[in-house]
């Protein structure tokens, strides 16, 4: 379908593009920037004045929970949330049952990802069969059946030196590796950052340490080993820290952090709702600060999601026994707006933490606007406001951010063209 964007201010991180332009789209793919391809007649037209056009979100951490997880969602129901928070391509985590650890387990998710049709789905494969840190899944059968990345979750190797053979086998094909670094035995039984919170509630707590431990031996074995590697959930200023001083020395690494651990601390947990329950946890206000500083300097190139749907059931029980997650995706963009509103980001800066950045991470063909590229974008209207589950299609309402009132609102969303949300 033919589709003219009228009036819209246009945005494009990657190339620093940022005025008010028509764009024309034609086949799937964005065709003209500015003025009409000679010959042009749309069949569809959409007033975007007032609104702001952006690329299509890239969020590089969304469990879908299917195969095997179906009471906390589907992967229509959360790519249909994606759609709904702007997101146009998503990655899911290997966390699915079976395990994303065969070809069969990825051809599967994608082609329900492409009957759905609601956003681009991008596999990351499990690392070690099973997520058990023990024989290397089969990596390069896994490349080729569509995973984009590689990773363990927070099931870490507990052998270094077969962490090491894995990092350079993945090195040999040029595969991207993707790192939860959190030491098993000093976060084992921690449910809390461990300071004056989880100290005054009772809680075990996990330290700061716990990242930064595993970071430095992930770090040098990534040295050693010339993997490509980036470092999913960062929680700590000092985390934040080690991943700069890594990048200054030229090694091939990068980073994202939460949206949540940009918006919340520690002190969240203070009446023991268990919605604030999370792994990693949420840290301190020091922590929170550093990394905020870290997305603004780009050592920190991608905010994601980390989306995790649960069924009622799974918040329920006392703290330490519920499931650790919030659902999150389909606020992204407006929880992301908060930080612009509060004057930490510019709104080209914090696009680009949303789209550009995520996507050069994973080497993802998104978030761009560029003329002869696949038309993924959204458009939004930055002064309106989004009151969080007014409507809500993922399936797990585990979200403490329901009923806030936040800023800017997502009218459309568009994958290859095609509208796949319209608010």
């Amino acid at each position: 379908m033919r589709t003219a964007i009228l009036g819209a201010r246009v945005i494009d991180p990657s190339s620093g593009f940022d005025q008010v332009a028509d764009l024309y789209i034609e086949g799937g793919k964005l065709i003209a920037i500015g003025q009409p391809p000679a010959g042009f007649n749309a069949e569809k037209t959409l007033d975007a004045q007032g609104l702001v056009a952006a690329p299509g979100l890239v969020d590089l951490s969304v469990a879908l929970r299917e195969p095997g997880y179906s009471r906390k969602g589907s992967i229509a129901s959360e790519t249909l949330a994606a759609a709904a928070g702007g997101v146009t391509s998503l990655c899911c985590p290997p966390l699915t049952k079976p395990v994303l650890d065969t070809p069969a387990v990825a051809e599967l998710v994608l082609d329900r990802a492409r009957e759905a049709g609601h956003a681009k789905v991008f596999p990351i494969g499990a690392l070690s069969r099973n997520l058990a840190g023990e024989q290397l899944a089969e990596l390069v059968a896994l490349r080729d059946a569509g995973c984009v990345a590689f990773g363990n979750g927070l099931e870490s190797f507990r052998n270094n030196r077969t962490l090491r053979r894995a990092l350079e086998y993945a090195a040999t094909f040029d595969l991207t590796v993707v790192f939860h670094s959190q030491d098993h035995d000093l976060a084992e039984g921690g449910l809390a950052h461990e300071g004056a919170t989880a100290s005054f509630l009772g809680l075990p707590g996990i330290p700061e340490s716990a990242e930064t431990v595993a970071l430095a031996r992930d770090l040098l074995l990534v040295e050693q080993s010339g993997v490509r590697a980036h470092f999913s959930q960062l929680t700590s200023a000092r985390g934040a820290q080690l991943i700069a001083e890594a990048q200054a020395r030229g090694l091939p690494v990068s980073a994202d952090v939460a949206l949540y651990q940009l918006i919340l601390t520690d002190e969240a947990l203070s009446d023991f709702s268990s919605l604030y329950h999370v792994q990693p946890p949420l840290r301190s206000a020091a922590d929170r600060d550093g990394l905020r500083e870290a997305v603004k300097s780009g050592v920190i190139a991608a905010i994601a999601s980390h989306h995790q749907p649960h069924e009622r059931d799974a918040k329920l029980a006392p703290f330490g026994a519920t499931e650790p997650g919030i659902s999150s995706v389909q606020l992204l963009l407006p929880l992301a707006l908060s930080l612009v509103q509060d004057g930490l980001l510019d709104l080209p800066t914090l696009l680009a933490r949303l789209s550009a950045g995520p996507a050069d991470a994973l080497r993802l063909p998104a978030g761009r606007l560029a003329v002869g590229a696949a038309a993924d974008l959204l458009l939004f209207d930055p002064q309106a406001s989004t009151l969080a589950g007014e409507s809500w299609y993922s399936k797990g309402a585990n979200c403490p951010f329901i009923g806030h009132c936040l800023p800017g609102a997502v009218r459309y969303t568009l994958v290859d063209g095609h509208i796949s949300y319209q608010a």
